[in-house]
C-alpha cells in the first residue's frame, strides 16, 4: 500500500468543526494568522482555503452574512471585485501562476459549502499542475504548507 504523508494537514482532521457560518465566526475571532485571513478592509475580507484545491486558494467574502448576490449593495459589490484584482495581483508576484479559475457556487447544488454566505474563490493554476497523482490515484499533492503559503501571501498584503 502506498502511503502520502501529509502531518500539517492533522489538525484539520482531528479539530471539530464549529457550528455556524466560518465566513461570519473566523473574522470575528480577531485571529487573523490563525485563521489564515489575509486582508481586511471595509465591507469584504480574504481567507485562504483550509482545504485548498491548488496552494494559494483564496476566497473573497463580504462581511456581512448572506448567501443572495442580489442583496450585496453596491459598495460590497465593487470592492470583492476590487480585492479579487489585488489578490490576482499578489498571487501573480509572489506565487508566479499561469493562469486563475475564479468563480462563485450559488446554492448547494451549484456545490457550494457554505451557501449563506456567499465567496468567490480565486484559484491560481500553474502548466503542468495536474499530474499522474490527481489522474491514476484521485490525489491532489499540495507542495507548501497552509502556514508557509500564508507568510508568501500576507507579505503582499501589508
Amino acid at each position: 500500500m502506498d502511503r502520502l504523508w501529509a502531518p500539517w494537514r492533522h489538525g484539520y482532521v482531528v479539530k471539530p468543526e464549529g457550528e455556524g457560518c466560518i465566513f461570519c465566526l473566523k473574522p470575528a475571532e480577531q485571529k487573523d494568522e490563525e485563521n489564515f485571513l489575509l486582508y481586511r478592509g471595509r465591507k469584504v475580507f480574504v481567507l485562504m482555503n483550509i482545504y485548498p484545491y491548488n496552494n494559494g486558494h483564496l476566497m473573497v467574502a463580504p462581511f456581512r452574512h448572506t448567501g443572495d448576490i442580489n442583496k450585496l449593495d453596491s459598495d460590497e459589490l465593487l470592492e470583492m471585485m476590487e480585492v479579487v484584482q489585488k489578490c490576482i495581483r499578489i498571487l501573480k508576484e509572489k506565487m508566479h501562476p499561469d493562469g486563475f479559475n475564479i468563480g462563485m457556487n450559488l446554492g448547494r447544488v451549484a456545490g457550494a459549502g457554505f451557501e449563506d454566505h456567499l465567496h468567490i474563490h480565486i484559484v491560481p493554476r500553474w502548466n503542468g499542475d495536474t499530474n499522474f497523482m490527481p489522474v491514476l490515484a484521485d490525489t491532489k499533492v499540495i507542495p507548501i504548507s497552509l502556514k508557509e503559503a500564508y507568510n508568501l501571501l500576507k507579505d503582499g498584503f501589508d
